[in-house]
């Protein structure tokens, strides 16, 4: 694979300052960890994601869509082709009415906060969430009672020829942290949400008593990419890996949260290799211990190093 020729390529379609070559991908998710992309290239409009998709198509060249990163381990070796992030250069967002059409890239906390002085309730369960609207609606994010298929009404995607179509919420197949863009490889462009009006400081309060939970029960003071294991039926993941004896257990930076056991986070100089053995590990003694096969939460890409 020519990177330089790729990149070439690719300048014809963005500006010089939203494509890089061998960048660091540690930089660009929660975790802190990863190896470097081929390409990472942040378009600013749709016409622009478009040209992208159909030359990387058209040539065969592998790539990922990304957004804050939040919900990524990519390991040591990083990832050949191209990385096309979708994060503040794809971020607008508009309020009309009890209803916001949102683009992917925007941060969750910011709709939050927007939907709050707009006095619009039912966007309080995400306003928490660190990562991207595009990201929540991909694997239907959800929190404290609260899911992303409880308020969105339409999603805008792109498929892999660059078309763009409009889903309905039903059209979605929503589930427990997944939905149709998943199966379909689909690319999320944007959204609309539809809430409820309420008053300004019941929202506030909400708002508040949720972040005070997270706070107190989540070690955000480390890098991480959130809850690493999805909720198996019938359990949490957190406590058997608590009553797994495993809280605190550590491999090199890479630990069980001692805060939160459901938390594997980096505690600064961790290697994707130690998260990831670290992770399995834990699979392994919970499996061992309560028949229970832990799946990850997190996406892990990338190559070895």
């Amino acid at each position: 694979m020519n990177k330089e020729k790729i990149y070439n390529d690719i300048l014809n379609i963005v500006n010089k300052e939203d494509i890089m070559i061998d960048e660091p991908m540690k930089k660009h998710i929660t975790f802190r960890v990863g190896g470097p992309a081929d390409i990472l290239v942040r378009p600013k409009s749709e016409e622009e994601l478009k040209k992208i998709v159909q030359y990387v198509n058209e040539e065969n060249i592998p790539y990922i869509i990304k957004g804050n990163g939040s919900n990524l381990l990519i390991k040591d070796g990083g990832i050949r082709g191209v990385v096309i992030e979708l994060s503040s250069n794809f971020s607008d967002f508009k309020i009309e009415e009890n209803k916001i059409e949102i683009q992917s890239g925007a941060l969750l906390s910011k709709i939050g906060n927007a939907a709050l002085n707009e006095e619009l309730k039912g966007f309080e369960f995400a306003a928490g969430i660190p990562g991207t609207f595009g990201g929540a609606v991909t694997m239907n994010a959800g929190a404290y009672g609260g899911e992303i298929k409880d308020i969105v009404k339409t999603v805008k995607v792109m498929d892999k020829k660059g078309n763009i179509i409009e889903l309905s919420n039903k059209d979605m197949k929503f589930g427990y942290r997944k939905s149709i863009i998943i199966e379909k490889e689909y690319i999320v462009l944007s959204a609309v949400v539809e809430l409820e009006k309420g008053k300004y400081e019941e929202i506030k309060e909400i708002m508040n008593d949720l972040k005070e939970r997270r706070v107190t029960k989540q070690p955000l003071n480390f890098a991480s990419a959130g809850s690493t294991f999805k909720r198996p039926e019938g359990y949490f993941a957190g406590k058997l890996i608590q009553d797994s004896g495993l809280k605190g257990l550590s491999i090199g930076d890479a630990q069980v949260s001692e805060k939160h056991s459901g938390f594997v986070i980096n505690k600064g100089n961790a290697t994707a290799k130690q998260l990831l053995d670290l992770m399995y590990a834990v699979k392994a003694t919970v499996n061992s211990k309560f028949g229970v096969m832990l799946e990850e939460e997190v996406k892990i890409l990338g190559e070895e190093e």
